[in-house]
């Protein structure tokens, strides 16, 4: 089993976290509702981690999958993404980058991204994993 690891969080994000799980966009609510929140060990929507919201996170797999829509590939945006994504990977999360387009063009290979990495991580940390069934 995985030992707990305290992440620090910036608590002075929790209202928009909230509001960021009230308004998540339809990729994200396709993911969620289809297939992350039938995952065990359990997933987490829009979870603040540092000075970071990241849009689904696993802390038993150190998984977080990121849903990026088209403006994450403005100059300015890729160059947060990365900073964000090297401070993640230093906590030792694994970070997956999912672009919104592949959630709707080619939807079964975005899960069996996820199951794959979900399987490698579960393996490695010794949890037991259950995968949803596809729909």
């Amino acid at each position: 089993m995985s030992k707990k690891i305290r992440i620090p969080v910036n608590s002075t994000l929790n209202n928009y976290a909230k509001e960021m799980r009230k308004n998540q966009t339809d990729e994200e609510k396709k993911l969620w509702y289809n297939h992350l929140k039938n995952i065990t060990p359990k997933f987490h929507r829009q979870k603040i981690i540092g000075n970071y919201i990241v849009d689904f996170y696993c802390p038993k797999l150190k998984i977080i999958i990121e849903v990026d829509g088209i403006q994450h590939y403005e100059e300015e945006a890729a160059v947060y993404d990365e900073k964000r994504t090297k401070f993640l990977e230093s906590k030792g999360f694994t970070v997956l980058r999912i672009d919104n387009s592949d959630v709707n063009r080619d939807y079964y290979n975005v899960l069996h991204i996820i199951d794959t990495h979900c399987k490698i991580k579960a393996k490695e940390m010794g949890e037991p994993l259950i995968l949803p069934k596809e729909i």
